[in-house]
């Protein structure tokens, strides 16, 4: 049921509200773009890049990747794949899961880490409470 009229386009977003919403710098978006993590993104007239609000979606995705440590070539190759359509979902889910049981490992190993320096700052606690048996542990002056 179509009046001939063409469908309302979704509003785009500028760089600097995509940089306000994402949290991701100017120059990140760019090399996002040039290293193909990013489809080309449409530009106006005045050749402004314009990002549409689905992008934002990718770029948090993205964006969870990096901070769980996915190296930049697999983004590219999840990127890749994703760009080829529902036929790669296999090889991303493979690429996710490996991804995933990596992130698993690190999580463990940094709770080993983590326990390793509270058994330490107890010890240096308990050294600071034996000099100073009057003093709350972290006030003493060590200057």
């Amino acid at each position: 049921m179509t009046s001939g009229q063409p469908l309302p386009q979704e509003p785009t977003l500028t760089i600097a509200q995509v940089v306000e919403r994402t949290g991701l710098s100017h120059d990140t978006l760019r090399y996002y773009e040039k290293a193909g993590l990013i489809e080309r993104v449409g530009r106006t007239t005045g050749n402004q890049r314009r990002y549409e609000v689905a992008d934002l979606a990718w770029l948090e995705f993205l964006i969870r990747l990096r901070e769980t440590g996915m190296s930049i070539a697999d983004m590219q190759r999840f990127a890749q794949l994703r760009a080829r359509g529902d036929v790669t979902v296999p090889d991303r889910l493979a690429l996710l899961r490996e991804h995933r049981a990596d992130l698993a490992h690190r999580v463990r190993a940094l709770r080993r880490n983590a326990a390793a320096l509270d058994d330490k700052i107890d010890h240096y606690e308990r050294l600071l409470e034996a000099e100073h048996p009057h003093e709350q542990p972290g006030t003493a002056d060590l200057t």
